[in-house]
């Protein structure tokens, strides 16, 4: 992924001039957006562009590349606000926005919350860079075609609803982490699976995959296999990283593997486990479960309530499942032999993945 980084690199090299002239204040700004732009997995690049060529398009194009690597800058828009939302301390190994920014505020001995100022400049950051995903979606597609090609049209119109989706998914994750504990588990568990849907599978998968199919010109056909493709091999991605940030390696994924039971999220895995379990262990899951003082003791008697629930094991379950519907949508579906190819590796990755 080197040309979407080069890409990503060439728009904010762009931005740069802009920003110094409004100030100098932005500095932090512009190296934080850098920071963090600078590394992750590249999911969403990677199938915006194999669903291009899966739908018939040529790799390697600047248009196509850029389009992608737009998708990018909104991830980490999101990642931003929602390190915040969840009090994180970390991303990608190092400390989340809101806490450099509480950093900077110390550093220059300003006055008022250094606390408050890490939530508005953490904010502002995420925006900043929405904003930026938008002009550069923008800038890429006016490169591909005039606006009232269809292609353009179907890619902005499927890149607005991807937005929005991931927006609502967001705020029904946290409806759902400020509602009490449900006395019916499978309310519990449907609930996290609409949450998935909305908030992971897709935003991560089958929106991207539409978006360069779109670009493609691709065809009903295309688009509906690719949505098949993308909403489950997306649930099966969002189950696995269900289970890295309980059990994960922190060294490996770059963000305590606590955090989740920390916080109290309602996962799926969460939702599983309490489905399965009762009586005394059911209750002390749930006191040690949204314990943000949690030591390391008290998350791995967490863990070991979890595993011996049988949740874990179902979410191995349902990331096999899913990653084989998904595959079978694409041996159904008309699309070129390299794209196929491509898009059956990226899932297996994406499955098999430990961070």
């Amino acid at each position: 992924m080197q040309a979407v980084q080069a890409a990503i690199d060439g728009f904010l090299a762009g931005q740069r001039g802009l920003l110094s002239d409004i100030g100098g204040e932005l500095d932090p700004v512009l190296s934080m957006a850098r920071t963090f732009l600078g590394g992750g997995k590249r999911l969403r690049p990677a199938f915006c562009l194999w669903g291009h060529v899966a739908g018939g398009g040529e790799a390697g194009g600047d248009g196509v590349l850029e389009a992608a690597a737009s998708l990018d800058l909104l991830h980490v828009s999101a990642l931003v606000h929602d390190d915040l939302m969840d009090g994180s301390a970390t991303r990608r190994g190092v400390p989340s926005a809101h806490r450099q920014f509480e950093a900077l505020h110390g550093e220059q001995d300003w006055c008022g919350s250094a606390e408050g100022f890490g939530l508005a400049g953490s904010v502002l950051l995420g925006d900043v860079l929405l904003m930026w995903s938008t002009e550069m979606l923008a800038g890429a597609t006016a490169r591909l075609g005039p606006p009232g090609d269809e292609r353009i049209r179907t890619s902005r119109r499927l890149a607005e609803r991807m937005r929005t989706e991931v927006t609502c998914g967001q705020y029904l994750d946290v409806v759902a982490q400020a509602s009490p504990a449900v006395d019916d588990p499978q309310t519990a568990v449907d609930r996290a699976h609409r949450v998935v849907e909305y908030k992971a599978a897709r935003y991560t998968v089958m929106r991207p995959l539409q978006i360069g199919a779109a670009l493609a010109g691709a065809g009903e056909g295309v688009h509906d296999a690719l949505a098949t493709y993308g909403s489950h091999v997306g649930r099966a991605f969002q189950f696995r990283d269900d289970v890295l940030g309980v059990f994960g390696d922190e060294q490996v994924t770059g963000k305590p593997a606590g955090d989740d039971l920390r916080e109290g999220k309602r996962t799926l895995l969460l939702a599983e486990a309490r489905a399965r379990l009762d009586g005394a262990a059911l209750a002390r899951l749930d006191v040690l479960v949204g314990d943000p003082a949690l030591d390391e003791d008290g998350l791995a008697e967490a863990r070991a309530l979890i595993e011996s629930s049988g949740a874990r094991r179902r979410l191995d379950e349902l990331i096999a499942e899913h990653g084989e519907h998904g595959l079978a949508a694409l041996e159904r579906a008309d699309l070129t032999p390299d794209g196929r190819t491509a898009l059956s590796a990226l899932a297996d990755a994406a499955l098999r993945r430990d961070h």
